[in-house]
């Protein structure tokens, strides 16, 4: 018998190992069968380069057993095997820039180290988070090479004996510490398989009966894979009943080589707006599980879709953070984000009414794309954006749908932004726009705000706001009538640009309105009302409010009575013009001072009232 002292780093790993807290102990099983796992892939390696090795006895596979009333745990391959100086090197020393890493990992940073054991080569060491012996008999698939037997308590060193295995491979034997007695049960290992090892590429039988799905779903070409089998792993990847609305099967191969199956669900979950979401994505190496949630594979405005990526050469000697940062990484995740946005877009023109769904439930997020720095993905995004339009109020439009409508001699895309979605459809500002048949998209969604300082134009027509800038030159100049009108109104708007010089930054008549007799609109270049109105929502600091401008409609009935007034030199008008403002405040929802506002309503009605009894 060789007795053997274990490496310092390999003692500070068993230390951190069997005296930290886990969320989640049954890690230690998924790194014992993804070990077993890479031994059969080096031996179907060996056998590929030369016949000169040990044959396994009928088909390669990893076999788990349990022995309740010994408190036993078994785990059997048929893989590589173990000479006895590999099981003195492999199970006695550790890389020390990967125990180093871990152990920075766990005590600097508090991380549970389930989701680290796998990526610092230190997996078979977490046999030890439940076992309080740990036996490995090994063959070497290698002529020549005696069995070995391996025992330790996972305390200073290993005992080393001459084995008695006959056939080709390794059996680890777990002895369960009393607190981990309840491994030793059947249902539990393969509730544990099921979970972490499902695809794991070889066949893990449990107590004789296969417990895994051994190939998995993506490695296999789109055409072999029916609907029904697609439907009902996004169902058990993703807990959701209904079906996805669409998918995406990648199978990349030359220099960037991964595989992926990716769906876009039909319905939003409950939990997609919350701060504390977690990607659906899952990221394996060769079949096992690495990460649950790898959010660095998605663009955050990408997050509510569902599926697994299979990147065979990952580095998994690194710490999660540096995992997501590596070029491989972002490799995948650029091809990943264009190939959706471009799934997406096939969509959208194959199947309109079924995107105007998923639209409605996810565009919201979409649209945080366009302030992505890409150039090509600000554009599919920009080609993905619907709304409903003052044409089409309960449907939605894209802006190149608009842009085909625009009638002769108009070039530009007009959208009106508002947090008052109830409301938006019949705001005032609208109105002339809707007399000249404009069409104007109806943006609702605060993130709208931002889409459109990033969207200024689309091929080539320019957007623009409903809410700034002059439209002067809009007005009917051939309608002698409404020529008139705006004649014996400039007057009036002198007088009033005067009167509210503090309240308001101009005034002036208006090209927007039909039926409202006033309007606030804002200037040209500056902050927007709705931006402001949004950031003062989020607490942020905006300053002082910017003065807007108020517009008059010249062929409104007041508007004229006024101007008829001032200009007869009538006195006592001032209640009455400052109304107008009044009226501009309401139809935005909002006034800034009730009681002058009741106050000069009451004056108007003693007016009328006057003017009734004579």
């Amino acid at each position: 018998m060789e007795s053997h002292r274990f490496e310092a780093d390999v003692r500070q790993i068993l230390h951190l190992v069997t005296h930290s807290l886990y969320s989640d102990r049954a890690i230690f099983l998924r790194e014992l069968i993804s070990n077993a796992s890479d031994a059969l892939d080096r031996a179907r390696f060996l056998g590929l380069q030369s016949k000169d090795i040990r044959e396994s006895d009928g088909e390669p596979g990893i076999r788990l057993t349990a022995d309740p009333d010994a408190g036993t745990i078994t785990i059997e391959d048929d893989g590589v095997g173990l000479t006895r100086d590999e099981a003195i090197e492999h199970l006695g020393t550790i890389a020390r820039s990967g125990t180093s890493a871990f152990a920075k990992a766990l005590q600097e940073k508090g991380e549970n180290p389930e989701g680290l054991i796998g990526q610092f080569g230190v997996g078979f060491y977490s046999a030890f988070m439940v076992a309080d012996k740990v036996t490995v008999e090994s063959l070497s698939a290698l002529p020549g090479e005696d069995p070995i037997c391996w025992t330790s308590n996972g305390g200073e060193g290993f005992e080393l004996v001459a084995g008695e295995r006959e056939r080709r491979g390794t059996t680890i034997t777990l002895t369960l510490r009393e607190d981990a007695k309840e491994f030793a049960d059947t249902d539990k290992l393969r509730h544990i398989v099921h979970t972490h090892s499902d695809f794991v590429p070889w066949p893990v039988q449990v107590a004789g009966e296969q417990a895994n799905q051994a190939k998995a779903l993506w490695t296999r070409s789109p055409s072999e894979v029916s609907d029904e089998e697609y439907n009902d792993f996004y169902k058990h990847i993703s807990r959701d009943w209904q079906e996805p609305l669409t998918r995406l099967h990648i199978r990349a191969e030359g220099t960037l080589e991964f595989n992926a199956i990716l769906f876009i669900p039909a319905r939003r979950p409950w939990e997609l707006d919350r701060l504390d979401f977690k990607v659906g994505m899952r990221l394996y190496q060769k079949g096992v599980k690495v990460l649950d949630h790898a959010d660095a594979l998605l663009p955050r405005y990408l997050r509510f879709v569902v599926g697994v990526v299979d990147a065979p050469d990952l580095d998994l000697n690194m710490s999660r953070e540096i995992l997501q940062l590596t070029p491989l990484i972002q490799a995948i995740k650029k091809q990943i984000n264009k190939k959706l946005l471009k799934l997406l877009k096939t969509e959208s023109e194959a199947n309109p009414e079924s995107y105007e769904a998923f639209w409605r439930e996810f565009g919201h997020i979409l649209k945080e794309g366009i302030q992505d720095t890409g150039e090509s993905t600000k554009e599919l995004v920009t080609s993905l954006l619907r709304y409903p339009t003052t044409r089409d109020t309960e449907g939605l439009r894209s802006l190149a749908q608009v842009k085909l409508d625009m009638g002769q001699g108009t070039d530009t895309i007009w959208y009106l932004t508002s947090v008052d979605r109830e409301r938006i459809t019949q705001a005032p500002v609208l109105e002339g726009f809707k007399k000249r048949d404009e069409e104007v998209l109806l943006m609702s969604d605060p993130v709208d705000e931002w889409v459109v300082m990033s969207v200024s134009e689309f091929e080539g027509s320019p957007l623009k706001s409903v809410m700034s800038g002059d439209l002067g030159d809009e007005a009917d100049d051939d309608d002698p009538i409404a020529q008139a009108a705006r004649d014996q109104a400039t007057p009036l708007v002198n007088w009033m640009g005067g009167l509210l010089e503090n309240e308001v930054a101009e005034v002036r008549l208006s090209s927007r309105l039909t039926d409202s007799p006033s309007i606030l609109v804002d200037q040209e270049g500056g902050m927007g009302s709705n931006m402001e109105r949004i950031l003062r929502a989020a607490n942020q600091e905006v300053g002082p409010s910017a003065k807007r401008v108020l517009e008059l409609n010249p062929e409104h009935a007041m508007v004229k009575t006024l101007a008829k007034l001032s200009g007869d030199g009538a006195s006592g008008l001032e209640p009455f013009a400052r109304l107008l403002l009044d009226h501009a405040e309401i139809a935005e929802g909002r006034v800034e001072d009730p009681a002058g506002f009741a106050g000069r309503l009451q004056a108007l009605m003693e007016k009328a009232a006057e003017s009734l009894e004579a």
